[in-house]
């Protein structure tokens, strides 16, 4: 391949009106800084036409790669393909061409040994297209390229780009149903507790589901349009899975982020308050968080265990933390964020990056492998891609990455949504349910009521 890349510059428009004529085929993608004010929402991308697929089936997994069953651990296997196709052009932007999709929740049972998933909501763990062309929208300068590795590749996605306003149409509201009573959280947590004050974890994030069924004519596109509208998040994403699947995701969270010289990145986000009513109120909820013993110490348990797992792939002391339990506001609630950096040695690459740190510790609890177990006896169902991650990996080597929290999971006629929290041995398991309803209520309110 050669390295040189074909560069179209576009007009600069908004990335998701762009995208909108594509929205409806299967592996079509946005990556959008839909909240793109904030200093992790600088470029958009979009992918769509993949040249090659690896899918990797819920458990027992099997990893398909265009159709074809193959045998390996689906990031090892990913590996060899980006190594297969490596490129590295000079672009004006960190992606220009490489692995797009989705990780799920249950695929760190590839790496650890954990119990057997649940039932899982997905018929896939993982879905991931090769892409040798894409759009890309720098917000910062306000400009727009095409990339690709060939000009023909390079017209076709300019032709197919859309140039028209969208904005989010009305459709049927609908009722959500929780997949447990309030008393039956409030219980997971109070036994997530016990087991921090038994000294068998430090924390664990319990979580609950949400479930709705899909409102008629209701495009996903058009969801996703609605909850940007009402959750504009620095790391949001449409994914198109094909079959009646699709991910729509307003996820304020960066998990992984590593330039094409190794240089790593993590923020891990760790307390949370909803945004006030009024400026006075939302100060005082922003002031609560700041001083809150609680949500400061479990953020830090946090960044303990990321350092760790950054640790195995990076160079010995590299891994610092140059920003602890920092004040970051999105939409719809304040959160603490600490930002941890490393150096990757230079064996290891972005695929080794993520199977040393997945699924995120931020998700989990700590100690990692054993807040899972209990994350499995006490959530009723597998995740799914929701803490898991989406993520687009550069042909060049470099990766970015989100943890699938404020997400919408699409999957024939259900729609589903998650929200859950960080527990430690001072939580309370009421607040710890409303913080849990706090998070979800923009997903919820994209598509009716609970």
């Amino acid at each position: 391949m050669p390295d040189a890349a074909v560069i179209f510059e576009i007009p600069y428009i908004d990335p998701a009106s762009a995208f909108a004529p594509l929205a409806g085929r299967a592996y079509s993608i946005l990556l959008e800084s839909a909240d793109s004010q904030g200093p992790q929402g600088r470029y958009s991308y979009i992918a769509a036409d993949p040249f090659r697929v690896l899918t990797c089936s819920s458990y027992p997994w099997r990893v398909a790669v265009d159709g074809r069953v193959r045998e390996g651990n689906p990031f090892d296997i990913l590996a060899e393909d980006m190594r297969r196709f490596a490129w590295k052009p000079e672009t004006p932007v960190p992606f220009s061409g490489g692995a797009v999709g989705f990780f799920s929740y249950e695929l760190g049972g590839v790496l650890e040994k954990l119990p057997v998933p649940k039932t899982t909501p997905l018929p896939l763990d993982m879905a991931i297209g090769l892409y040798d062309v894409v759009a890309a929208f720098d917000h910062r300068v306000r400009k727009a390229w095409i990339i690709a590795r060939e000009e023909r590749r390079a017209v076709w996605l300019k032709g197919v780009l859309g140039n028209c306003e969208v904005s989010a149409r009305s459709y049927p509201r609908v009722f959500w149903r929780a997949e447990s009573r309030r008393n039956q959280h409030e219980g997971r947590v109070a036994a997530a507790i016990e087991a921090i004050r038994a000294g068998d974890i430090y924390q664990a994030n319990v979580t609950q589901r949400f479930h709705a069924p899909l409102p008629e004519k209701a495009a996903p596109f058009d969801i996703y349009l609605n909850l940007r509208e009402r959750s504009p998040a620095p790391f949001a994403a449409f994914i198109n899975g094909g079959n009646g699947l699709a991910l729509i995701s307003a996820s304020p969270e960066r998990f992984l982020k590593c330039d094409a010289n190794g240089r790593v990145e993590t923020r891990p986000i760790k307390g949370t308050r909803p945004r006030g009513k009024t400026l006075e109120e939302d100060r005082a909820h922003a002031e609560a968080l700041k001083a809150s013993a609680k949500d400061i110490s479990e953020n830090l348990m946090i960044v303990d265990l990321l350092r760790n797992d950054l640790a195995r792939v990076c160079v010995p002391g590299s891994v610092e933390a140059p920003v602890l339990c920092g004040l970051e506001t999105f939409a719809s609630v304040h959160h603490l964020v600490s930002v941890v950096t490393g150096q990757l040695r230079e064996t290891a690459g972005a695929s080794d990056l993520l199977k040393a740190c997945f699924p995120g510790g931020s998700i989990t609890g700590a100690p990692k492998i054993r807040a899972m177990e209990i994350i499995h006896d006490l959530e009723p169902s597998a995740r799914g891609p929701y803490c898991g991650a989406i993520a687009w990996l550069g042909f060049d080597g470099a990766m970015d990455s989100s943890i699938v929290i404020r997400t919408l999971v699409l999957n024939g006629g259900e729609v589903a949504a998650q929200a859950g929290g960080g527990i430690v041995a001072d939580s309370d398991p009421a607040a710890e349910y409303e913080e849990s309803l706090a998070k979800a209520a923009p997903l919820i309110a994209t598509l009716g009521t609970l």
